[in-house]
């Protein structure tokens, strides 16, 4: 195990803006296109705006979509958040499927530019006082020294046998059949 983790930021996992709880809100709020309309490194940008960009901007309504042309320059996408975080991502030579996974990492992701290493999976903004409860909370203590299968603390009845025992009487029984058969061919062919 390596010891990156040990320089980054630690915290623990939080939903902004309790989002999740009752309803997603997409983080992405607006983002940026940026490409030139006839150099060789932006064509995968071209062709992304040509044939997904409606059909993203349709299925995405609550981000606002800018395309910019620029001359000489090299495809590059620009991300704002809810939060005010922003982040920028070169596409110089990107192909149009590449565009599209980035634009869909940017829609999924929260605008969070750090990297956190989580000290727990799960956190609540209203710690319980009572602390964690287990199936054994609320057991009498006497349960903990006690020999199971136990008539006082059983719920079923203890005097019928146990699958276990209905299956050894089971096979006993057909034992005893096959051996009786067996022995009875032997006696008439006397």
């Amino acid at each position: 195990m390596s010891n990156s983790h040990l320089f980054l930021k630690s915290g623990f996992p939080r939903a902004p803006l309790q989002n999740g709880i009752g309803r997603y809100v997409c983080q992405l709020q607006r983002i940026t296109l940026k490409y030139c309309k006839t150099s060789g490194s932006s064509k995968g940008m071209r062709e992304f705006l040509e044939h997904e960009l409606v059909d993203f901007s349709r299925s995405n309504p609550g981000v606002v979509v800018y395309v910019k042309p620029r001359r000489h320059r090299t495809a590059v996408m620009t991300a704002e958040f809810l939060n005010g975080e922003r982040s920028w991502i070169n596409c110089r030579d990107n192909s149009r499927e590449e565009i599209s996974k980035w634009i869909q990492v940017l829609k999924q992701s929260n605008g969070r530019s750090e990297e956190l290493r989580l000290r727990k999976h799960w956190h609540t903004d209203v710690p319980s006082v009572q602390g964690a409860w287990t199936p054994f909370t609320h057991q009498h203590p006497t349960t903990n020294v006690t020999e199971f299968p136990c008539k006082e603390l059983s719920q079923l009845k203890v005097d019928e046998p146990s699958a276990t025992e209905k299956l050894l009487q089971l096979y006993l029984a057909q034992r005893k059949t096959s051996a009786n058969d067996s022995a009875a061919p032997k006696e008439e062919a006397k």
